[in-house]
């Protein structure tokens, strides 16, 4: 996996602020061969590496976004541009057309052309998604920006906001109390103590009960809507399991005999992940290529055919398992109220359980963390084999050979369509939100 190089060229200007003459220059950013900021340059009248801007504002813009950058996934509200889309850092400049976001392990940068052929000052011809590793994108950070402040102060620029911003980061991610709030904050789509509300705090007080990776995935959840979501609560949880939810016996669930225990891991995909668990049960329990009835499903996941089959609806916005405070018991929810959906939640349920064991939610969230995505490929494979699938549709990938394949395994087409998309065996929409990077 290669690293991600963030470079500034400098070069002279005569006009503005002394921190936007010093740090003035020719802004690239490249991983590996491609290069994501190369463009053609309408006075240079020839293809650059990059723009003309200034580097300080670029580097203001990391600084200030740069919990949102390195763990809030992608969404739809409107603001989110703001914190990861450097084409609205502003300031009179052209910025690289760049979108990036992360799933908690990996970090996504999708460089786009300029939609106009005859852009000016600069044109973009965009690159194809790079999927890095968060840990080396926030790397390529915290060599950038040291840069830029160096060359302030060689350019005898004193002490500046971005010094305070960057300052203040720092020792943010040095102390692990005041870290875990703006992971939190992050996650939920918010600046840095952006509302003077308890939400923060609550989320931090049911770490002791959920567990603090759970609490992460009920933030990212929430980070979707942009809105709190008092159902999502510890006590809620509990209660709603409780009243509704179906009886569970953790030791009844199955258990991989190796002792698999998934280690989020930069290299691989989410997806992959994923469905080598499920291939690795499915294995272990002799399923063979055919669909899993109910009863035998329920039995895997430690509970009754009754919450496959029942048709009531989930108070909550998402499904989930939820051990007691004993660690003996557990409830399962499930949102869903068709028979379909119900299969895959309680797969997404199970595969959450196998790969994430530590807390007592194990939450099947509508967030893009890794942790999500991996468990919506564990429940693919788990109910819908590659390879039985592959045979099935001998070639014939219409709507209508996938809807065959869904009536025959018990999922949506969704499902199907989703696992041919992962397997590349039909293309994605890499211009629509259903790019190449929603299974990084």
């Amino acid at each position: 996996m290669s690293g991600l190089e963030l470079n500034l060229a400098f070069e002279a200007l005569n006009e503005g602020s002394a921190e936007e003459r010093a740090a003035f220059g020719l802004l690239s950013m490249a991983c590996g061969e491609q290069v994501l900021t190369e463009g053609f340059d309408h006075y240079a009248r020839a293809f650059r590496l990059g723009p003309l801007v200034s580097g300080y504002h670029a580097a203001q813009w990391f600084a200030w976004n740069w919990w949102r950058l390195r763990w809030e996934g992608r969404s739809s509200v409107s603001d989110w541009a703001f914190a990861h889309h450097m084409a609205t850092i502003g300031e009179g400049y052209a910025w690289p057309n760049v979108r990036i976001w992360s799933d908690g392990i990996r970090t996504a940068l999708i460089s786009d052309a300029s939609v106009r052929p005859d852009a000016k000052p600069f044109r973009y011809v965009g690159a194809h998604p790079i999927v890095i590793s968060s840990a080396l994108f926030e790397r390529a950070l915290d060599e950038f920006l040291p840069k830029v402040i160096a060359r302030l102060r060689d350019q005898s620029v004193p002490q500046t906001n971005l010094d305070k911003v960057w300052e203040e980061v720092l020792a943010e991610r040095s102390d692990s109390e005041i870290a875990k709030r703006r992971r939190l904050e992050a996650l939920m789509g918010r600046d840095p103590d952006s509302i003077d509300d308890d939400a923060i705090e609550n989320l931090v007080s049911d770490c002791d009960r959920l567990g603090e990776e759970a609490v992460n995935e009920v933030a990212a959840q929430q980070g979707q809507k942009r809105a709190i979501d008092e159902k999502l609560s510890a006590r809620f949880l509990e209660e709603v399991a409780a009243a509704t939810g179906f009886r569970s016996s953790q030791k009844d669930v199955v258990a991989l005999d190796i002792g698999y225990i998934t280690l989020n891991n930069p290299n691989k995909p989410a997806w992959v992940v994923g469905s080598d668990v499920a291939r690795l049960l499915r294995a272990q329990e002799k399923l063979g290529v055919d669909p899993v009835d109910d009863q035998l499903f329920a039995q895997m996941c430690g509970t009754s055919v009754e919450a496959l089959t029942s048709r009531s609806i989930s108070q909550t916005p998402i499904s989930y398992a939820l051990d007691d405070a004993r660690g003996s018991g557990s409830r399962v929810v499930l949102t869903a109220g068709h028979h379909t959906g119900r299969r895959f939640a309680l797969a997404r349920v199970l595969g959450d359980r196998l790969m994430y064991r530590r807390g007592a939610l194990f939450p099947a969230t509508q967030g893009y963390t890794y942790r999500q995505k991996a468990q919506r490929a564990f429940a693919a494979e788990l109910l819908v084999p590659f390879e039985a699938l592959f045979d099935m549709l001998s070639g014939d990938y219409s709507e209508d050979g996938q809807q065959d394949a869904a009536d025959h395994f018990g999922v949506s087409p969704m499902v199907v369509n989703t696992i041919l998309k992962n397997r590349r065996i039909i293309e994605r929409d890499l211009a629509g939100e259903d790019g190449l990077v929603l299974a990084a």
